[in-house]
């Protein structure tokens, strides 16, 4: 929806768990030298200032990233994380907050692409400022759903798909289930990374998504949930999670010990589970 601006909540435990798995997978299609192509489907502003109006309504980011930036972090895959997010400023100060546009492209190398979709006008003025004139990054003005299929399958073949719509209208749930089983028929080689949120419960659809997507028997449909709160009644937002569909081999267990750090970190109330809902690692 065009009414959704992402700077709200740039850098919150939602972002960390988001980025995250999203670097672990694209240090899987880096291992090999064939080249890969990336398709952000909401791609947001690029990059996001901390210390603006829209961050600092809530600061969610002080219960995400922060911690992150100030823990000594064991984790290989962490540490890589947080130097990402520090590589987006210019101190040490913890000001911008990179968006997965952003965060993709640090990753890309010189024969690999990216394909970055957004609706949003003013969003896209900051995604050209964002990634600069980058010759493997192609930008699209054009519905996220629409763009996924007709942009598949991409060229390189191998590669992942990035989706994760804000689902402030019921009707995402619906489009998002109808729209992963089409791109997984018609991109079968491709990693199809989805993103859902984790809401109080007479406004969360997460568990029908997760299941309706499961009797799709898609191909090793890997699920990875942080939650940092109880569950609600009426409002908030207490966690987050992710279906990785095609889940390269044993990316569960790559995951688990970095989650296991990360909820150490967060502390309070977080834990996070990883299970198999399709397919075997």
């Amino acid at each position: 929806m065009l009414s959704y601006r992402h700077g709200f909540h740039a850098g919150n435990h939602a972002d960390v768990l988001k980025h995250l798995v999203l670097l672990g997978l694209l240090d899987k299609l880096r291992s090999k030298e064939k080249p890969f192509t990336c398709i952000d489907s909401h791609a947001g502003a690029g990059r996001y200032d901390l210390f603006n109006a829209q961050a600092q309504t809530n600061r969610e980011h002080e219960s995400g990233i922060v911690p992150l930036c100030n823990a000594r972090l064991v984790d290989p895959l962490l540490q890589h994380y947080v130097e990402r997010v520090r590589a987006c400023n210019a101190d040490t100060r913890l000001r911008f907050y990179p968006g997965s546009p952003r965060l993709i492209q640090g990753e890309l190398r010189e024969h690999d692409r990216l394909h970055v979709l957004e609706l949003h006008p003013a969003e896209q003025i900051s995604l050209q400022e964002a990634l600069g004139q980058d010759r493997r990054i192609s930008l699209h003005l054009r519905d996220a759903f629409e763009g996924l299929l007709a942009l598949t399958p991409p060229e390189p073949r191998r590669g992942l798909a990035l989706i994760d719509p804000s689902y402030e209208d019921k009707k995402d749930y619906q489009r998002v289930q109808t729209t992963l089983v089409k791109l997984q028929r018609r991109w079968p080689v491709g990693i199809l990374a989805l993103w859902y949120p984790l809401l109080a419960r007479q406004r969360d659809h997460s568990h029908w998504l997760c299941a309706a997507l499961a009797r799709e028997n898609l191909p090793d449909m890997l699920q990875l949930e942080l939650c940092v709160a109880p569950q609600g009644e009426e409002f908030g937002m207490h966690g987050s999670g992710m279906l990785v569909v095609s889940a390269p081999w044993q990316f569960g267990e790559r995951m688990q010990s970095s989650l296991a750090e990360l909820v150490t970190i967060l502390g309070g109330a977080a834990t996070c589970r990883i299970q198999q809902l399709s397919g075997a690692d």
